[in-house]
């Protein structure tokens, strides 16, 4: 096992691009990649080494997300009601520019629609856009062929453009 100084220098770029693709925020993704290696330090008894280590990282690292995700879907709730109820009027997006909300917009629909794809469409589409792994990588995380991973991401894609319909957003 690699020194955890060593670990972290060797991976930790590749779990922040992994993150900042999930989540659309480079300081979001700095913050959850502290928190991901802690949580990779926690349970380091659990790699089998079945996987790659960026690998195993990067699930942590989603794992880690759905956990912030649920936690701010709880506070964000809590913080708008006790802002309803002290009269505070809620910022909109009408203070931003027009060019911006589109953008903002149309990235939160694409990863929307990301999210929505069944598995294991989502996590190989993540998988080979995220992190740029092979084919034959992907293939042997799921005990697959290297032709599989490669159908798998093509039907990943073609759901993901029929879902999407750009004229929409």
């Amino acid at each position: 096992m690699e020194d955890l100084s060593e670990l972290y220098e060797s991976y930790a770029d590749e779990v922040k691009y992994f993150l900042i693709c999930l989540t659309s925020n480079v300081d979001l993704a700095e913050e959850l990649t502290q928190e991901n290696f802690y949580q990779a330090v926690k349970s380091i008894d659990r790699y089998n080494g079945k996987c790659k280590m960026s690998v195993w990282l990067c699930q942590i690292a989603k794992h880690t997300y759905y956990n912030f995700l649920k936690k701010e879907k709880r506070n964000t709730h809590m913080s708008v009601e006790n802002m309803m109820q002290m009269g505070v009027d809620i910022p909109s997006n009408a203070d931003l520019p027009d060019v911006e909300i589109v953008k903002r917009n149309t990235l939160i629909s694409i990863h929307k629609e990301i999210h929505l794809l069944n598995e294991p469409y989502r996590e190989i589409f993540l998988l080979r856009t995220s992190i740029n792994l092979s084919f034959k990588e992907i293939g042997e995380i799921f005990d697959k062929s290297e032709n599989w991973a490669r159908v798998t991401y093509y039907r990943a894609k073609l759901k993901l453009a029929e879902r999407i319909d750009l004229d929409e957003l």
